[in-house]
């Protein structure tokens, strides 16, 4: 267990709430998540306008993520800037927060800068030794059957979050087998995107949620 959960360069964990949730936030979910669902659109947006402020080279961003401009960066230069990642990575885990607040996972308000109960690692490559400098050009083609089994898998995780909230709503709790559907995946979707977006890695991710 211990190799395969550190078999592929980006993990994902949430920590089981073993104990009663709130169910009156639970209830209001969508109401209650309002305010940092602005505070992640502001920043987002931000972050877009910030990139067309700075100039051609990073004038191009894919909903906050600094994309375009690390493809251009590893195909030209072979190199990922430190504070590119530090941000793409930094984003992915308060959206990874927010989405996880949304399903229920944890009924602690999402934090924009502590981890929580949301444990993601992704580490910083070495461009010229691990990263393929032409690979970038082609990874979000390469990952279309992720996608596509990603569709269905997410529709099914909706339905498990659906049914979660009924049971938090009578017992207070989070059933385990749904918890456990719904954190693999977002641990899938993580890998997808740390390969064809985040580009923090070459290894193609596996169709699997477990760790």
């Amino acid at each position: 267990m211990a190799e395969a959960s550190i078999a592929y360069p980006a993990k994902l964990s949430i920590d089981y709430p073993d104990r009663e949730l709130n169910r009156f936030t639970t209830f209001f979910r969508l109401f209650t998540i309002i305010p940092i669902l602005i505070i992640l659109a502001l920043l987002i947006g931000a972050a877009n306008d910030g990139d067309a402020n700075r100039g051609r080279n990073c004038q191009y961003a894919a909903i906050g993520f600094v994309v375009l401009p690390t493809v251009l960066m590893l195909l030209f230069r072979h190199k990922y800037p430190r504070w590119w990642f530090d941000w793409n990575v930094a984003l992915f885990k308060f959206c990874t927060r927010v989405w996880t607040y949304f399903a229920l996972l944890r009924d602690e308000y999402p934090s924009t800068d502590e981890e929580q109960a949301v444990h993601i690692e992704i580490p910083y490559p070495d461009a010229k030794q691990d990263l393929n400098r032409w690979l970038p050009l082609v990874k979000w083609f390469l990952a279309i059957p992720h996608y596509i089994v990603l569709c269905f898998v997410g529709i099914a995780a909706v339905v498990c979050v659906f049914v979660a909230w009924f049971a938090i709503l009578f017992t207070g709790r989070y059933p385990r087998a749904l918890f456990d559907f719904v954190v693999g995946t977002f641990r899938w979707s993580l890998r997808v995107t740390a390969y064809s977006f985040l580009l923090t890695t070459d290894q193609y991710p596996p169709f699997s949620l477990s760790e």
